[in-house]
């Protein structure tokens, strides 16, 4: 237990700095740097426990990792976010128990955690702020990404890995999943006896796994451009304001612009562009293309495009490779162009290609 201790220690610390000295560094990199310093501090804590007192002291990762993981997505997603001192009060909770855990050298133990001792309510409080924090934190940091990730694909027609927060998602999920087995192996440790160490470790073992994942993808995370970071509503069309026949009229200037002008060609089309285009306002496009066709920006614009790929791959005469096809049909890249292709076709544009008679 103390290898991994010193290990998450040197491995947190060394990702801070490679954080705080990213080039480019965004607002998110410091937020993501001073979590992962204070996670080595955690770790350190940690190790300088089993070598003092020969035992863990009650200490939650947990009042430190949710607040956290929620000010890193808020910074990620949010255009008007500014780092405040503020802020300094999600992390409270955390600090407060850590200092008084110490003053009074409460360990951490199943066995002695119910037992009314003088230290009893202090025990309960530490317990009920970390289930609060996992109840508060954990939707909000979900609820965040989610809502960026269903903005993208009401704004953009190309969407690359860099934008969509897909590992910041995975790593949300992947935490929610964590927490509801750190409780479980908590009670069942509890009732069955088992180590009174097992949550402890299980803990810190699921902290490292996630300080490497975090390090990694975060020195990768490109700043977002403020297009993507507009707070408005996820349905911004709730109260609708227009009847059927507007909604006709809008629907058939959409599908009249795409099929004419071929604007799916354009790379770099946005829902900006189509609204200028069109003269239409955004949040009426939006509620056309949700409400009456059923799909959103994103599935629109590259419906066309895969249809159009799909034409150009079916010609015996056309003799583009598969890449240049998917960029003249509009897909900024290969990567997102063979994703799209295979989520809509149900296979890729090579198998597509073969399957087509000779």
């Amino acid at each position: 237990m103390k290898t991994l201790i010193w290990i998450g220690f040197c491995q947190s610390l060394f990702a801070a700095i490679l954080m705080f000295t990213k080039r480019e560094s965004s607002l998110s990199d410091k937020i993501l740097s001073g979590w992962l310093l204070l996670l080595s501090a955690d770790f350190m804590s940690c190790g300088i426990n089993y070598e003092f007192f020969e035992k863990p002291l009650l200490s939650s990762s947990f009042l430190l990792f949710n607040p956290a993981l929620y000010l890193y997505i808020s910074s990620l997603t949010r255009s008007n976010f500014m780092l405040k001192w503020l802020h300094i009060l999600h992390l409270a909770p955390f600090i407060i128990f850590e200092i008084y855990a110490y003053g009074i050298q409460q360990s951490f133990s199943l066995d002695t955690f119910f037992i009314k001792d003088e230290h009893y309510f202090f025990r309960m409080a530490f317990g009920a702020a970390t289930i609060i924090s996992w109840l508060v934190y954990n939707p909000l940091s979900l609820v965040l990404v989610h809502k960026h990730r269903m903005r993208l694909r009401n704004e953009l027609s190309n969407i690359e890995r860099n934008e969509n927060l897909g590992w910041v998602l995975a790593v949300a999920i992947f935490y929610v999943v964590y927490c509801i087995l750190a409780f479980l192996i908590t009670v069942v440790a509890f009732y069955w006896n088992l180590n009174p160490q097992t949550p402890h470790i299980y803990n810190y073992i699921t902290l490292l796994i996630l300080i490497y994942v975090m390090s990694f993808y975060g020195l990768r995370q490109k700043v977002l451009p403020k297009l993507l970071l507009v707070d408005e509503p996820l349905i911004p069309y709730k109260n609708s304001t227009l009847n059927e026949k507007t909604k006709e009229i809008i629907k058939q200037k959409i599908i009249f612009y795409f099929e004419k002008e071929k604007a799916f060609l354009n790379p770099d089309l946005n829902m900006d562009l189509l609204s200028d285009s069109l003269k239409i306002p955004k949040y009426q496009l939006t509620e056309v293309l949700n409400s009456e066709i059923g799909k959103s920006f994103f599935q629109f614009v590259n419906f066309y495009r895969v249809e159009a790929v799909k034409q150009m791959l079916a010609d015996p005469n056309n003799k583009y490779s598969i890449e240049a096809i998917g960029y003249e049909c509009g897909f900024s890249s290969k990567s997102s162009f063979y994703t799209v292709f295979k989520n809509m076709t149900g296979e890729t544009p090579v198998s597509f290609r073969k399957s087509i008679p000779s």
